[in-house]
């Protein structure tokens, strides 16, 4: 769907009579909205905002690493609001844990942003979203303000985003695996941790072979954001609803992505009653109306190159793969 100002370009008399097609001129990037200083007033208040809370939250993994505790050692580890600002130099603590988190959500969101211009769909800037959560954040997202054209897009688009976080993730596991400390239980909250780390503790144990394997490890702030941000990967890539993996279902299989969705809902169910109850929260998620994936033009077909993408997607899905990431958090452990 063309915006405003596209449609007045398209419908001025004075086109040259060898003007490209309408289909042609709406993918063009050239006709991208300019962006103006209005539309940087949020998404740059959010980015601060957020830029604060993950740091609180980074100081106080970092005060507890520097000690050999967990990052959570007692309740009051969690948003300490009290604790940061009653010595507000304890924030560049934070830092590095804040940065790794934060580039990991920028460079997955600015991958949907550039897809979607290099496709001719109209996106805002991400949003960063503060919340009182582990991270300091409950991640970030753009808005489609116009309609994705073809499965070509949407693929692209869905792909792009875990494809650029994981880019980023991937090299700053490698930098927080070798400022992580040996520890006889490790990083005590986590259960799980993903086959990306495991790939990359190898690679250390090639050069460093009596280095500690991930298991065995307490978390520095960095691989700890790192952790997260394969966390949010993981998730994005779920084959449902308007994740990034519902997005790539609908583009190859666009009958199949409504009863796929229902039956990750019912996975979903199961996995929160007996791995972690968060996956509770998700499966209602997915129910919701907004989750309904919008119709997107089936024509043209996507060519064998892309049809080689959600083999790409799938891979890192398998590498981001943490279905029991917390220690005694399923409904079960709770009802007991």
């Amino acid at each position: 769907m063309a915006t405003a100002s596209q449609s007045a370009a398209l419908r001025n008399p004075s086109a040259p009579d060898d003007a490209p097609p309408r289909d042609e001129m709406q993918l063009r990037p050239a006709l991208y909205p300019a962006i103006v200083a209005a539309d940087l007033v949020v998404p740059v208040l959010l980015f601060l905002t957020t830029a604060l809370t993950t740091c609180m939250m980074g100081a106080r993994f970092a005060a507890n690493f520097s000690v050999g505790l967990p990052p959570i050692a007692r309740d009051s580890d969690m948003f300490p609001i009290a604790w940061v600002f009653g010595h507000p130099s304890r924030l560049l603590l934070g830092m590095p844990f804040a940065a790794t988190i934060m580039s990991i959500l920028l460079a997955h969101e600015m991958g949907h942003y550039f897809a979607c211009r290099r496709q001719g769909v109209y996106a805002s800037l991400p949003y960063f979203m503060p919340a009182p959560t582990l991270s300091g954040t409950a991640g970030a997202l753009i808005r489609l303000r116009s309609r994705v054209p073809t499965r070509t897009a949407l693929l692209d688009i869905g792909f792009a985003g875990p494809l650029w976080g994981f880019a980023v993730c991937l090299p700053l596991s490698l930098l927080g695996l070798l400022l992580s400390t040996p520890s006889a239980t490790g990083t005590s909250f986590i259960s799980s941790t993903p086959p990306a780390f495991w790939l990359v503790n190898s690679l250390i144990h090639l050069v460093h072979p009596g280095a500690a394997t991930v298991g065995h490890l307490l978390f520095h702030p960095v691989l700890l954001a790192c952790w997260i941000g394969m966390f949010i990967t993981f998730l994005n890539l779920l084959p449902a609803g308007q994740l990034d993996g519902g997005h790539i279902l609908y583009a190859i299989f666009p009958r199949m992505q409504r009863r796929v969705t229902f039956a990750i809902v019912g996975l979903l169910v199961v996995a929160g009653v007996v791995l972690w109850i968060g996956w509770l929260f998700w499966a209602a998620l997915l129910l919701l109306p907004f989750m309904r994936h919008p119709k997107t033009d089936l024509d043209p077909p996507l060519t064998p190159r892309e049809r080689w993408l959600p083999l790409a997607a799938l891979a890192l899905l398998l590498l981001t793969l943490m279905p029991a990431p917390f220690t005694s958090s399923s409904l079960i452990d709770l009802l007991r």
